[in-house]
């Protein structure tokens, strides 16, 4: 049950943010594996002059494109982390124009009981989510990735994985 924060500079507009929502999920559900409705992301947009995007060395450009994208989720393995992160930079430079420079992702894990959906109850501790089975991978039992969630115009060397 990722919860997706993505901080950018104001000044997109709504359908350009929708873009970029639309984008980050479908790279969770592809990366991830997690259902198409599990879907909880908030999108924080600050003047210019109240954020600083600068690294320690790596000498990364950056725009005022630039988006960070922070993930609170349950435990995942290094393996699904690495394809979120490849996947999210291709998903965003396809569909909303964002260099991959401009994209930076920052990952939280937590556990089952960190989780309240409603009601003042931690549901996967009570077993109201008992039929959720995680796909860690975001892959078949084939080992191939899921193509479904990803938009008709998507290049198709990004889809053979």
């Amino acid at each position: 049950m990722p919860l997706v924060r993505i901080d950018l500079i104001e000044g997109r507009s709504d359908a350009e943010i929708g873009a970029l929502l639309d984008a980050s999920h479908a790279a969770l559900v592809s990366a991830f594996g997690i259902p198409e409705r599990d879907r909880y992301q908030v999108v924080h947009e600050h003047r210019r002059n109240n954020v600083i995007f600068q690294d320690s060395g790596l000498a990364i450009p950056r725009t005022d494109q630039v988006v960070l994208v922070s993930i609170t989720t349950r435990a995942r393995s290094e393996a699904s982390k690495l394809e979120l992160f490849a996947e999210l930079c291709q998903r965003l430079g396809v569909c909303c124009g964002i260099e991959p420079s401009d994209v930076i992702v920052s990952i939280v894990s937590n556990s089952d009981a960190d989780w309240s959906f409603g009601y003042g109850r931690a549901q996967f501790k009570t077993g109201e989510l008992t039929n959720f089975q995680p796909c860690d991978e975001g892959r078949h039992s084939d080992g191939k990735r899921r193509q479904e969630n990803m938009p008709p115009d998507y290049p198709n060397e990004l889809q053979s994985g």
